[in-house]
């Protein structure tokens, strides 16, 4: 298909694909589902931590190497449930796998769709669930996923969003809104 997955490790990944109703209707690979812009289900989580009296959330920068959106930041974790696997047990195995520590209490907060097409000709068409949870131990992300994290407040991260949109992802304007919400 493409060069741009030819360092994911996980293109071959059989992804849900779903209807418009989060109904599955079959499965593609990751790199097929992209390519193609076919809707499939995923997650986006949103992890948090009490320090000093006050909630701050976890933003992970997509790391260099990324097939889309490299170098943006985004929430904590982003993937996919792969076939027959339940939403929150895949994203618990992919905050491991990304980040290196562990989440609590993770609860799924809402859902939505979007769509993304960008410039490489790959194309993001998502059944998007978001979750929060707590981080659980320190991060130690994959530099092959991940290039930085950072701790923000709530209101550190509702000023960026505002006065530094290109600093974002796509699917950055509709997690974390909707983290802050329920966290408020």
């Amino acid at each position: 298909m493409t060069d741009q997955f030819a360092h994911d490790a996980a293109r071959n990944d059989q992804l849900i694909l779903v209807d418009g109703f989060d109904q599955q209707i079959g499965t593609a690979t990751k790199e097929r589902a992209h390519f193609e812009g076919l809707l499939h289900r995923a997650f986006s989580v949103v992890l948090t931590r009490q320090q000093d009296g006050q909630t701050q959330l976890l933003l992970a920068q997509r790391a260099e190497g990324k097939y889309h959106s490299a170098g943006l930041w985004a929430n904590s974790c982003c993937s996919h449930p792969r076939a027959g696997e339940q939403t929150v047990d895949a994203a618990s195995r992919r905050v491991v796998e990304e980040l290196g520590c562990q989440t609590g209490n993770l609860q799924e907060i809402g859902s939505f769709v979007y769509r993304a097409v960008f410039a490489d000709g790959l194309t993001e068409y998502e059944y998007d669930h978001v979750l929060v949870g707590a981080c659980v131990g320190d991060p130690d992300p994959d530099p092959s996923e991940v290039s930085a994290v950072r701790w923000v407040t709530p209101q550190e991260l509702s000023d960026e969003l505002v006065e530094h949109p290109e600093r974002f992802c796509a699917w950055a304007f509709t997690v974390l809104p909707m983290a802050l919400a329920h966290l408020a």
